[in-house]
């Protein structure tokens, strides 16, 4: 008899919670878009001043942490769906050695700070693995909202982010070991192959797939048939990233280019995927903001590290990405190496294993912490003004 009450009352504190993330949420969005700013601001700051290491009105909850994740696989998704794959295919090359490029220097100038300050290996290496990832659910939100998806440079963004993103989970599954001691190389040579293939039979033999056997999915007579099937790829994709040891935003954002390749259900695939995605992807932000320990951040043990690490992580990405685009126009280089900045929930996970692992201390964390913060809240503001004066220059 007491059970029931009991799940009732957790149903109950569940949707408070959903419903005051979601709330805040749309009015931060909304004050900061009036500002003129992007709402993914909003959200990541109202995230930490709501979240358990603020006032606390938001809580660790894990149901909100399943929440966040399927925002970010949704936002994958859709960036995805609106990707030409004729274009991706152009940039692709480029895009990937952006990615490889501009992973080796962040690493080498945070683990070499470390280094020179007396810190002992895992922690250089735990701290250089901080800087390398970009974050790829920040950069393509913002250039969703400020409508840049389109661009050549943001499609390059995009490839290498995702490329990033794979490498920077390769040198954490590596750094991980040699913290805890027991390094396996060829682990790291399956999760290389499995990687190689995944993304390689999906590409090649998906894409073939979904090109002739997919007007199939206009028969289906189940309400919103094409949406069905679409979510349905996005999951399965998003599920065997996972198992395979990516992470699940790459699963779902192939899913998307997949999905794309059925152009005339395309434009109504992003309708429908619309009320999907307001209700998912904020949580996704609110919460990253959540997990930022503000009294962290101001520990004055952190602050000097703190904004040492914002420098790099802003200057490597920007010279070593630049480096990539050799063969380009500065302002080109400029915006690849701007939309590479954020380092969002990526630089938080690998703080938080280094501290559960004791391999960095307090002020450590916290410098991360600041790192990550800055390098998440800057990208909106540098990436519209580097787009924009492209195009009062064409305008004018």
């Amino acid at each position: 008899m007491t059970a029931a009450p009991a799940l009732a009352t957790a149903a109950t504190d569940l949707l408070i919670q959903l419903a005051i993330v979601f709330a805040a949420a749309k009015i931060a969005g909304e004050i900061v878009t009036r500002l003129g700013g992007v709402a993914l601001v909003g959200e990541l700051a109202v995230g930490a001043a709501l979240g358990p290491h603020a006032l606390g009105v938001i809580r660790d909850d894990p149901v909100l942490a399943v929440l966040a994740e399927l925002g970010v696989v949704v936002l994958l998704f859709m960036v995805g769906l609106e990707m030409d794959f004729g274009q991706l295919r152009v940039v692709g090359a480029r895009g990937a050695m952006v990615g490889a490029v501009g992973i080796v220097l962040p690493f080498v100038a945070g683990a070499g700070l470390m280094y020179l300050t007396g810190e002992p290996t895992p922690t250089a290496l735990f701290v250089g693995t901080a800087l390398v990832a970009t974050s790829v659910g920040i950069t393509a939100r913002v250039l969703s909202e400020l409508g840049l998806l389109g661009e050549t440079e943001s499609v390059i963004i995009l490839a290498a982010a995702v490329v990033d993103d794979v490498l920077g989970l390769l040198v954490l599954a590596a750094v991980t070991a040699v913290g805890s001691g027991k390094v396996e190389p060829l682990s790291l040579a399956i999760l290389l192959v499995e990687t190689a293939v995944f993304i390689g039979v999906l590409l090649t033999m998906g894409r073939v797939a979904v090109r002739r056997h997919g007007h199939r999915v206009r028969h289906l007579r189940i309400a919103h048939g094409r949406l069905s099937f679409a979510l349905l790829v996005c999951l399965v994709l998003a599920a065997l990233a996972g198992v395979i040891g990516l992470a699940a935003i790459v699963g779902a954002f192939l899913a998307g280019l997949l999905v794309a390749e059925l152009s005339t259900e395309e434009r109504d695939l992003k309708h429908e995927l619309e009320p999907i995605y307001t209700l998912l992807v904020p949580f996704f932000f609110v919460l990253t903001g959540a997990r930022l320990d503000i009294a962290a951040l101001l520990d004055p043990a952190a602050l000097l590290l703190g904004v040492i690490l914002t420098v790099l992580a802003v200057l490597t990405k920007l010279i070593g990405c630049g480096l990539a685009m050799w063969g380009t126009s500065l302002r080109s280089a400029v915006r690849v190496g701007t939309g590479m900045v954020p380092r969002g929930e990526v630089g938080l996970v690998v703080a938080s294993l280094g501290l559960a692992a004791g391999v960095i201390d307090g002020a450590l964390y916290g410098a991360a912490l600041l790192m990550v913060a800055v390098t998440t809240l800057v990208a909106p503001f540098l990436l519209g003004p580097a787009f924009r004066f492209r195009a009062l220059r064409a305008g004018g």
